[in-house]
């Protein structure tokens, strides 16, 4: 059973049996309180009657009662009252019964005091009859009742309301069962679209019903992002599987082609073993920086986190940095005391991504400049140079997988185009982030925001290390810049 019959099938039900027990208890709680009510004016009507003084004196089998003149009243009241001695014999009645032959309730005599309903002819009335007794002995029964003409009519009234009310209930519910399958169309289409998107694998498809602004609407609204997603994730791992081939190719054809040439020479080359060797470093580190990544994806990065001085480190990195092939000047701009607490060799890699990036894209003569600076709880590590510059069209995606501006895809500064992504895999792990900011001709700035550990004590090593980098350095307080 579908899901729109099972909910028809369940609003039906609830509203039946809700519908049923309304239209018990406003059926039955009305009615019972007026024949309550009236059956609490038999009551006293009865006890003005038997009031002592009303009864006069009689023989064992007979009975005498006169109706008192405050009594008179029963001449157009809808109150009727009789009198019957134990003989069955009718001794008094009400003004408004002198032509009324017979009882008012034939069932009623029955030593004890009863309440029903009698029905003479088209007059339904409400009956009590109570004993009379004299010195522990019945003499007689009084009978006193009430016409229900009103009470007849209120349930007549009452009867068609509810008829009324069943039949709009009624009503509503075939409009509901009519309305239903069209609420629920729009998840029909939902459905059909996504089995069409299975079955021909069509990622760049959407479902409908996207600009409704319901509970649909969000549904489909998210199931296209997710859809979006997907389709992003896909043509990712496209490409991500062309780039790793193409990658791998250029390697194994120039190892494959060194082999060769030294099968046909017969003896070992020692230039093409130099060249099979770099190539295979080569494929060494595109597969750890694959595997690295790979790790980060499903959140296993492998970090030894600690409480470090990240001055200190940023200093260490500055010395490799130096070490590093380059026809351009590193310049360190101002160094703040941070504390934080993460992975120092993750860190390091992350910094000397960054500064490799900037120095294999800024012309010669150009200039690096390194800072480390604190602010509201974060530490910020700015990576600037003077070099070529990203256009604005590629910002968006320098960080994807071998990503590179340059479409040619030449390899004459080196790099396999993931040192990016790892740098951005790195940041997050740390729970930072890192941007970008270039202007073409000018140059490019990389920032790293890191979390700042809360209670950090000043130490005199990051003095001690920033004496050490080069001459020109100089201490302001607890800031430290370079000159010029």
């Amino acid at each position: 059973m579908s899901i729109q019959n099972r909910l028809l099938f369940i609003y039906t039900l609830i509203f039946s049996v809700a519908f049923l027990l309304i239209a018990l208890i406003v059926y039955n709680l009305p009615r019972n309180q007026v024949l309550v009510e009236i059956d609490r004016k038999l009551e006293a009507l009865a006890e003005e009657v038997l009031r002592p003084g009303n009864l006069a004196p009689s023989s064992p089998n007979t009975l005498n009662f006169s109706i008192p003149e405050d009594l008179a009243t029963f001449e157009t009241a809808s109150a009727l009252l009789i009198i019957v001695n134990t003989r069955g014999e009718v001794v008094a009645v009400s003004p408004n019964l002198r032509n009324f032959k017979g009882y008012l309730d034939a069932e009623g005599f029955s030593g004890q005091k009863t309440t029903r309903q009698v029905r003479h002819g088209d007059i339904l009335m409400r009956v009590l009859t109570v004993p009379i007794v004299q010195d522990t002995r019945t003499v007689g029964y009084l009978q006193v009742a009430r016409l229900l003409d009103n009470y007849e009519n209120f349930n007549r009234v009452l009867f068609i309301a509810l008829l009324v009310g069943l039949g709009a209930a009624t009503a509503s519910l075939f409009v509901a069962v009519w309305l239903t399958p069209s609420l629920f169309r729009p998840l029909e289409d939902i459905a059909s679209v996504a089995g069409q998107i299975t079955r021909a694998d069509d990622l760049s498809r959407r479902v409908p019903g996207s600009e409704r602004s319901d509970e649909i609407g969000d549904l489909a609204r998210s199931f296209n992002q997710t859809l979006e997603r997907m389709e992003r994730l896909f043509r990712s791992q496209q490409r991500l599987l062309a780039d790793v081939s193409h990658e791998l190719r250029t390697p194994l054809t120039a190892i494959r082609g060194n082999v060769d040439l030294m099968r046909r020479m017969g003896e070992v080359d020692w230039l093409s073993l130099d060249i099979i060797h770099d190539e295979i470093e080569r494929m060494t580190r595109l597969v750890s920086d694959l595997l690295l990544l790979a790790r980060a994806d499903s959140g296993g990065m492998p970090l030894q986190a600690k409480v470090l001085e990240l001055d200190n480190l940023f200093f260490e990195v500055y010395r490799q940095a130096q070490l590093l092939p380059k026809s351009v000047e590193l310049v360190i701009t101002a160094v703040d005391q941070v504390c934080v607490y993460g992975d120092p060799d993750r860190l390091k890699q992350l910094f000397l991504n960054l500064i490799d990036n900037a120095i294999k894209y800024t012309p010669a003569e150009g200039k690096v400049y390194l800072a480390l600076s604190k602010a509201d709880g974060w530490a910020t590590v700015e990576i600037s140079d003077t070099g070529v510059g990203i256009p604005p069209e590629d910002l968006p995606n320098i960080f994807d997988r071998f990503y590179r501006v340059d479409k040619a895809r030449t390899r004459q500064q080196g790099g396999s185009g993931l040192g990016l992504s790892i740098a951005k895999s790195i940041a997050k792990a740390h729970r930072g982030e890192i941007h970008v900011r270039s202007v073409v001709g000018e140059g490019t700035t990389f920032t790293v925001v890191l979390p700042v550990l809360a209670d950090q004590a000043t130490t005199t090593d990051s003095k001690d290390a920033l004496r050490k980098t080069k001459p020109g350095l100089r201490l302001r307080g607890t800031r430290q810049t370079a000159e010029p």
